[in-house]
């Protein structure tokens, strides 16, 4: 019994933190609600019905792999789920191509059932190591989630952009 019990405390989340420098080309499609109180729903509506068509995509990097930036205040936010792509060509109907420029980014490592915990450490760690966030300039936060369909946790990755 104990045995199962560590079991269901397990997860695939490290909370480990660190700065990256990352840029992105990506095709995908997006979604606005109210915030926060449309959310996880409208996030989860928009990856499955965006997973349902990426074999439509063009120059895919990797197809298990969404990349999710969005766009937030107290009022709505956007969510976009995408695939990331070695060309930004074709874009299927109803959806956008666009690119992140390089940027630094503090990045956690958690899962998608801890993605609410993710944030607050990152915030936090964030915060302990002197890093503010930088919004909007040409910037924005990405959630990067890696796709396992015979798991029920799957690995996500969550990075801020930053003022160095």
């Amino acid at each position: 019994m104990i045995f199962i019990e560590e079991v269901l405390l397990m997860t695939i989340a490290t909370f480990e933190c660190e700065i990256v420098q990352k840029e992105f080309q990506l095709v995908g499609q997006s979604i606005t609600a109210n915030f926060p109180e449309g959310f996880p729903d409208a996030a989860i509506k928009a990856s499955i019905d965006f997973h349902r068509r990426v074999d439509e995509v063009s120059n895919v990097v990797n197809k298990n792999v969404l990349i999710s930036p969005y766009m937030c205040n107290e009022i709505v936010a956007t969510y976009f789920v995408c695939a990331e792509v070695t060309e930004i060509k074709d874009i299927p109907d109803g959806m956008i191509g666009f690119k992140l420029p390089l940027m630094d980014y503090a990045k956690i490592s958690c899962s998608n059932k801890t993605i609410g915990e993710a944030y607050s450490r990152l915030f936090n760690w964030m915060g302990e190591n002197g890093y503010k966030s930088k919004s909007f300039d040409y910037a924005s936060p990405v959630e990067i989630f890696y796709i396992n369909e015979v798991v029920d946790e799957e690995l996500v990755e969550v990075l801020m952009p930053i003022q160095l």
